[in-house]
């Protein structure tokens, strides 16, 4: 008899023994495997709509740099990118690990709630002092939001559709990110820097009460405490040397990234550019196709050969770094470089989850330390490369960047994979 794989669970019949007279002594032992949810696209295309607006927040400071310095002091924003940046490892090793032992709706509605009140104090900063702290808070909340939702979006498919949805809720970020940078910079030009966090800040209290009324209210996937918990995301890390590999690949094009949009900034408001934020900010469109490419990109993921695509996208990567620098004084290779770059590394990062989210069952583990690495990646790139363009300038900072993608290309050689 056939049951069908939506209605009914799946039965797996194990052989091993009982007393039967005259028989050979065996046992039959029934377990059921709970089969993949099946959800509507609509549904993975409202979570990735929640993770565009919520990733946004981390990324509206970009092309504000200028514009805080000048309100600020001198330097005063130098290090909020790799603040915001570090609050969200934070987050990675502390508090996304909860998504799989704690009921998601009521823990997102607290994570967003407590962002809101992050952009609040942001907007209303006397200091740099305490507009350091403010940044590192959005980092962590943001993080903690968008990690638990992606993760969450890949468990409510079947297998098949991984890529899929991770590329619908990757094109949801994408666009987030991109747009933050081009609303900042246009709201800023317009009402201010201030204002645009004021205005973040109601978004995200209006989207706490949008998910909260629309996700289903269901228990944790797993029943452990904390400490157990962590502990277990450590042991996964510790076991598979895959997981590793692909977060040290994904943390090295991260880094490259991070480079870029701390100092793009800077040198796009300095000879001969002169930009202002409304012009940094509609730049930043120019990136438009990673968030195009990410879709199409999830459904090949599911069929190719991942390790050779990675390897494609890597070296795609490094050499819009050439790009790059001859648009320090020229705005066309400008353009091409930063279109090549962003593609590259959101490429890279979708490829990678679409690997690291089939390793194991315990999803919010596997988002944990994937995101952890990646994100000190995108830290260590975000602080490092204002002191390498103040040193060095603009030459010595693309230099920065292309060799991180080269450290990640030799990775992929280092051993194969079953993609």
């Amino acid at each position: 008899m056939q049951i069908h794989p939506r209605i009914g669970p799946l039965i797996r019949h194990e052989i091993g023994s009982y007393q039967r007279p005259n028989r050979v002594p065996r046992v039959v032992r029934v377990t059921t495997v709970r089969p993949p949810r099946a959800v509507s696209r609509k549904t993975v295309r409202l979570l990735a709509t929640a993770y565009g607006l919520t990733i946004a927040n981390l990324y509206y400071c970009q092309p504000l740099l200028p514009e805080i310095a000048r309100s600020l002091g001198p330097h005063a924003a130098d290090h909020l990118v790799a603040v915001g940046q570090l609050g969200y490892a934070l987050a990675l090793i502390i508090i996304v690990p909860l998504g799989d032992i704690v009921p998601r709706r009521p823990f997102l509605a607290v994570l967003l709630c407590c962002d809101a009140a992050a952009l609040a104090l942001t907007a209303t900063a006397p200091t740099a002092g305490l507009l350091l702290a403010a940044g590192a808070l959005i980092g962590l909340t943001a993080a903690a939001v968008v990690n638990t939702l992606i993760p969450y979006a890949a468990a409510l498919v079947a297998l098949d559709e991984r890529g899929r949805a991770i590329g619908t809720m990757l094109t949801g970020g994408l666009t987030g990110v991109l747009l933050s940078r081009t609303v900042a910079g246009l709201v800023s030009q317009v009402a201010g820097w201030r204002a645009l966090f004021v205005g973040a800040a109601v978004v995200t209290l209006l989207l706490a009460v949008v998910l909260t009324r629309v996700m289903p209210l269901a228990p944790p996937d797993l029943a452990l405490p904390y400490r157990a918990q962590l502990r277990a995301t450590v042991r996964l890390a510790a076991t598979h040397r895959l997981l590793r590999r692909r977060s040290f690949i994904g943390a090295c094009s991260f880094a490259a990234f991070g480079v870029f949009w701390s100092t793009a900034a800077f040198r796009l408001s300095e000879p001969p550019y002169e930009y202002g934020p409304a012009q940094i900010g509609l730049l930043a469109l120019a990136g438009a196709a990673g968030a195009v490419v990410a879709r199409p990109l999830g459904r090949t993921a599911d069929r190719a050969d991942r390790v050779r695509l990675t390897r494609a996208t890597l070296a795609l990567g490094a050499v819009s770094f050439a790009a790059l620098w001859a648009g320090g004084h020229h705005v066309a290779w400008l353009l091409i470089g930063l279109l090549a770059m962003d593609t590259a590394v959101n490429a890279v990062h979708l490829l990678n989850m679409s690997v690291v989210y089939g390793i194991d069952d315990a999803r919010a583990r596997l988002a944990s330390v994937y995101m952890t690495v990646y994100t000190l990646g995108g830290v260590v790139g975000a602080a490092v490369g204002p002191s390498v363009h103040a040193v060095g300038g603009w030459s010595a900072t693309c230099l920065l960047g292309a060799a991180f993608l080269a450290i990640a290309l030799v990775l992929t050689f280092t051993r194969t994979e079953n993609p």
